[in-house]
């Protein structure tokens, strides 16, 4: 494409010819470079492409001089190693240019790769109390060697040498990051003062593209480098408490404010306000969640006709560069807790509400008191267990549900025929025949109350950092309820992600004065570059300390050679006796064969067991913080295949939780859980059924 600039300044640019889309840039370069009567104000100052000035000394056009007292150390050291944990000379090498603290085996070998190296930029270098040979070098990195030199003299001369040049790398970060800080505002205002049409547009897609990415990359360094600073302050003050973490810092400046360019914007109501006005507006609606505890009214609730059919892989096919450059930034074994991804990998629901499925089959659930004995009882839960994890999916394709918001919550209830659940328990205690029910007919569930059981379902986000969520389940009629908190942990683990499910939950039977505790299994997200898929791994227990039984699970991931998929196993288990009663096998989604110790078998399809719909209130009648209202512009754009929509609501509403977590930092305000309450590690719901019925002693 051929095209010529005139400078501002009146000279014309020489003519080239590029890529377009190498063009826009090479051209705003040529655009942006000040002729010499070009001054330093305005849309006519220069972007500096160095920062050199002259010394002192020669006139050398480096950034920063070193000081008379920087000079290349090398020599011998002991060094302390965990390996066959004692001491071993090895010949060390301060590079002072480079910054780093090289180590060799022995001096011959110094020409070869250092057997280890570390960046001295942001470490700290500390003479050790021990004795008056040894000292230490904590690098940014947590990477720490210790080391011991002949005598007090050689100690102090290492130890000066490192802390001088640590000095001078840690400043030369800051001054570049300065330097580079003022080249990306430059930067900015230059395409900002770009006409609105022609050419070269300010609102030029691959411009403002730039202008979004240079504005997320310093953002990015900034808050290292402040990460850097906190680190170094905290070793010069002393070693940090245990347990403590540094937290990732929020953008200083929000994205949004570079997209506008003086021309209209989409959710302009929103996004263009300024920060004060949004952290009032968070304040101001906090106000909703700090009322009491809302009482449901079943009657408003109605059965779910929403439609949560996942779409096909298309978008994510079409968006394939995106994930690419996602991957690219990822380290294995990275948290990925704070990493935004992409909206179109969303499923249009909260993880709230997925945490609902769990109760997709009441029958099953209600039907776990029915068991005539502590082993029947103990079988059906893990019929029941076993088999809440299917109705989770939506289809085989791996998506992620919506991270919740801190106070946002979600009710749901289900009702179920008592003739249903009678056929479903009947028959003997230890073999469960709850198989394969037909779904519910409507007129059914239509009957008055009193001739069903209702199972009703609260979950609130109780944290932010870590994310925590409560849940609890409760069917009033069968004195029966579940409470839970899950804290979901997600790892980079290379072509998957990982997700554990920290916590624990407890079922009570309050007619049996019984308890059940169980956990949860992990859940990978596979193939995450062609045709994701989700599978479940790891062992999970159920125990009842009060009868003696206990459960063990074991999800089996796929072997990388053969293997099937989704697979299951299960002991049940009676603790005094280390009897076994109930053997599982099969697919968690599939088929599972139950093998009593009487000899009898049973099977489940999954595929063709009844999901009862759970009821919900419609949306004008839910709080403003209910996932489904909550989320509804996020999920309505995503229904709509509007991306870019979908992903500015999702914005605005992390921006708006931001905004208020500043707000409680700033005047101390501690956060208030609406439904559950903090006790020891875990969370309990404010109202369970067994402050309100009394529990019977164990059988």
């Amino acid at each position: 494409m051929n095209f010529g600039l005139k400078m501002q300044g009146g000279e014309p640019a020489s003519v080239m010819k590029v890529s377009e889309s190498e063009g826009k840039l090479e051209a705003l370069a040529t655009a942006v470079t000040p002729n010499k009567n070009s001054g330093n104000s305005g849309c006519g100052g220069a972007v500096s492409s160095s920062s050199s000035s002259n010394s002192s000394r020669g006139g050398s056009t480096k950034g920063w001089q070193y000081s008379d007292h920087m000079e290349n150390v090398y020599g011998y050291l002991m060094k302390y190693t965990n390996l066959v944990t004692g001491w071993q000379y090895r010949f060390f090498v301060l590079n002072n240019e480079a910054g780093l603290l090289e180590y060799f085996v022995n001096e011959q070998s110094r020409n070869q790769k250092p057997r280890g190296t570390l960046q001295l930029a942001g470490a700290v270098i500390s003479p050790s109390d021990e004795d008056s040979h040894t000292f230490t070098v904590n690098a940014a990195s947590g990477e720490q060697y210790k080391l011991r030199a002949t005598d007090a003299k050689e100690r102090q001369h290492w130890v000066s040498r490192l802390q001088i040049c640590t000095q001078h790398h840690t400043e030369a970060i800051g001054k570049m990051m300065s330097h580079a800080e003022g080249q990306q505002r430059d930067l900015i205002r230059r395409i900002e003062c770009l006409p609105a049409s022609g050419l070269l547009s300010s609102l030029d897609q691959d411009l403002l593209m730039l202008k979004a990415t240079s504005m997320a990359t310093m953002n990015c360094l900034n808050d290292c480098f402040h990460i850097l600073q906190l680190q170094h302050a905290s070793h010069q003050k002393g070693a940090l408490p245990s347990g403590t973490t540094i937290e990732w810092l929020e953008p200083k400046i929000p994205l949004s404010n570079h997209y506008k360019n003086g021309a209209e914007q989409p959710f302009a109501t929103e996004s263009s306000k300024p920060m004060a006005v949004l952290e009032a507006q968070a304040v101001a609606e906090s106000a909703v969640l700090a009322r009491e505890p809302e009482e449901i009214n079943a009657d408003d609730e109605l059965e779910d006709t929403w439609d949560n059919k996942e779409d096909d892989l298309g978008a994510v096919e079409e968006q394939r560069s995106v994930i690419l450059h996602l991957l690219s930034q990822l380290k294995l074994g990275m948290d990925l807790t704070r990493v935004v991804l992409p909206t179109f990998i969303l499923e249009k629901r909260s993880l709230l509400e997925m945490y609902a499925d769990f109760m997709s089959h009441p029958d099953l659930f209600i039907g776990i008191t029915n068991g005539a004995t502590p082993e029947g009882r103990m079988i059906r839960f893990v019929e029941y267990y076993l088999t809440s994890f299917h109705e989770g999916r939506k289809g085989a394709i791996a998506k992620k549900p919506y991270n919740p918001i801190i106070g946002e919550t979600f009710h749901c209830s289900w009702r179920m025929p008592k003739s249903e659940v009678a056929s479903a328990v009947s028959g003997s205690s230890s073999t469960p025949a709850g198989t394969n029910h037909a779904p519910v007919p409507e007129e059914a569930l239509a009957q008055g109350a009193s001739d069903c059981y209702t199972v009703r379902f609260v979950a609130e986000q109780v944290s932010h950092h870590p994310p925590v969520s409560g849940f609890y389940a409760e069917c009033a009629e069968r004195k029966m309820c579940v409470n839970a908190h899950v804290w979901t942990k997600s790892k980079f683990l290379g072509m998957s992600i990982g997700v554990t499910m920290v916590g624990e939950g407890t079922l009570s039977l309050l007619e049996h004065g019984e308890e059940y505790t169980f956990s949860l299994p992990c859940a990978y997200a596979r193939s995450i570059l062609t045709v994701p898929w989700v599978e479940l791994g790891g062992k999970v227990g159920v125990n009842c300390a009060k009868t003696g039984y206990s459960a063990s699970i074991t999800f089996h991931t796929k072997p990388f050679y053969g293997g099937k998929l989704h697979r299951v196993t299960a002991e049940v288990k009676h603790n005094v006796t280390n009897t076994v009663v109930c053997r599982v096998q099969g697919e968690w989604n599939s088929v599972l064969e139950f093998t009593y110790s009487s000899g009898e078998t049973k099977c489940v399809d999954l595929t063709k067991l009844a999901v009862t719909k759970k009821r919900v209130r419609p949306l004008e009648k839910q709080d403003p913080f209910e996932s489904r209202r909550l989320w509804k512009n996020v999920t309505d754009s995503l229904r709509e295949s509007d991306i870019d929509k979908a992903t500015e609501h999702k914005r605005t509403l992390e921006e708006r939780q931001r905004a208020e977590e500043r707000h409680r930092a700033e005047t101390g305000t501690p956060w208030k859980t609406k439904y559950f309450i903090k006790e020891g590690d875990g969370w309990v719901y404010h109202k369970p059924l067994w402050k309100v019925i009394p529990s019977q002693p164990a059988e």
